[in-house]
């Protein structure tokens, strides 16, 4: 499970659209309490962050529509609640960019 701390411009086709499956997996989790994965680093990076999560689906959503994609699983706004910013990363952005870097899959990093 990965939410990218880098501009959704900047992901190629397959960490976009794969961000984005995995976020809704995260929103799901957090919102109606589920056990899976809910121990996992990148989960719980989020717990009280369903606003900083949601405004980076919107991110997600505005790039995916961007590139010709469809999208019809909007989050629920109201269940958008905590914190709006994320400070806590698994890898720094650096590091990220690095990773993405030597996967050369067509990131724009």
């Amino acid at each position: 499970m990965r939410i990218w701390d880098i501009s959704p411009k900047k992901l190629c086709r397959n960490h976009l659209l794969g961000e984005h499956r995995e976020l809704h997996a995260i929103w799901s989790i957090l919102t109606k309490n589920k056990k899976g994965y809910s121990k996992h680093p990148e989960t719980l990076r989020w717990k009280g962050k369903l606003a900083a999560l949601y405004a980076r689906h919107q991110a997600l959503v505005a790039e995916m529509k961007s590139r010709g994609y469809n999208h019809y699983s909007d989050l629920n706004r109201k269940l958008a609640t905590g914190s709006r910013k994320q400070n806590v990363f698994i890898d720094s952005r650096k590091k990220q960019i690095k990773i993405l870097m030597n996967k050369k899959c067509g990131c724009q990093v």
